[in-house]
């Protein structure tokens, strides 16, 4: 496991929208911590049309963060404008 700290991929809003399972996204958002092998594309508008390729440590100026609440389900975080 990696540690992941805010302004990193994996704690971003776009990181996981469409492809990593919600539960192992609350995980690593909730636990700060991912496995090493974990890469997703970056969902973030600007970069969505170059596919590319990140991990959750990885990181952009386009981090948005997500709030998460303590009554949140196995669903993704609320997107937070930052």
């Amino acid at each position: 496991m990696i540690h992941v700290d805010n302004g990193q991929c994996g704690l971003c809003t776009h990181f996981g929208e469409t492809h990593v399972v919600g539960i192992q996204l609350n995980q690593i958002r909730e636990n700060h911590e991912a496995p090493e092998t974990l890469l997703d594309e970056s969902g973030h508008p600007k970069h969505a049309a170059l596919h590319l390729k990140v991990t959750p440590i990885s990181g952009c100026d386009g981090f948005e963060a997500v709030k998460m609440s303590s009554t949140q389900g196995s669903g993704v975080g609320k997107k937070v404008r930052a």
